[in-house]
């Protein structure tokens, strides 16, 4: 492991917006989001595979009335972000270290009111499928913690895999309100977006990749 990761791993262990093993409230967070970590009563957005957690600064610049929480596994991505928050006094997003399958750890049944998935790994290879972000086993997680009536939105340039989101979520039988566009930026749901580009998306499109988006519920 290089000196400049290690160096972020250390510095993540003494910032207050990264929840991580070894850390306080990592134990104890679930449920206790409003109360013990952000002290609001805010609703919660959670963005999944976050990175360096563009989504979660951008929306929690534009929307203070709301709390933010990017979720990856990577230490070094998340220092990005913490980073970022920090110098912006962006007090409502915070960021927790963890494998996405493991969310019911960390947050209580219907604890969160919504759910983004912003280019994530499209997996490619078949035998992959169950890594995808919008596998069953996954989605079966994210109907645990959101809230009756929260939306799932989806993000990415990947057609494949979009064509893939479509097809599992089609198959489903507790989906409600599902729409979809394979080109966001030309059609009437980009508002929704927010006007957020992350350095993924700003790369893809200047290669000439449609960005696809939708959102759903869970019955």
């Amino acid at each position: 492991m290089s000196r400049q990761k290690l160096k972020k791993f250390e510095e993540n262990k003494s910032r207050d917006n990264v929840i991580e093993d070894g850390k306080p409230f990592y134990n104890s967070i679930k449920g206790n989001w409003n109360s013990d970590f952000f002290k609001n009563s805010n609703e919660i957005t959670l963005e999944l595979a976050c990175g360096r957690g563009e989504y979660s600064i951008g929306m929690s610049q534009k929307f203070p009335e709301r709390n933010f929480v990017g979720v990856d596994l990577k230490g070094d991505r998340l220092w990005k972000g913490s980073g970022v928050a920090i110098d912006q006094k962006q007090e409502n997003v915070g960021f927790l270290r963890t494998d996405i399958l493991l969310l019911e750890n960390f947050f209580d049944q219907q604890e969160v009111n919504e759910i983004w998935v912003v280019f994530p790994d499209p997996r490619p290879r078949k035998r992959d499928a169950k890594r995808r972000l919008m596998h069953d086993r996954y989605l079966d997680v994210y109907k645990k913690v959101i809230k009756p009536g929260g939306v799932v939105r989806l993000k990415t340039d990947n057609t494949d895999f979009f064509e893939y989101a479509l097809e599992v979520l089609k198959e489903r039988t507790d989906i409600t309100g599902l729409i979809h566009t394979f080109d966001v930026y030309e059609s009437e749901y980009r508002p929704e977006c927010h006007e957020i580009t992350t350095r993924y998306e700003a790369k893809f499109s200047q290669e000439g990749h449609k960005i696809k988006y939708l959102r759903f519920s869970f019955l």
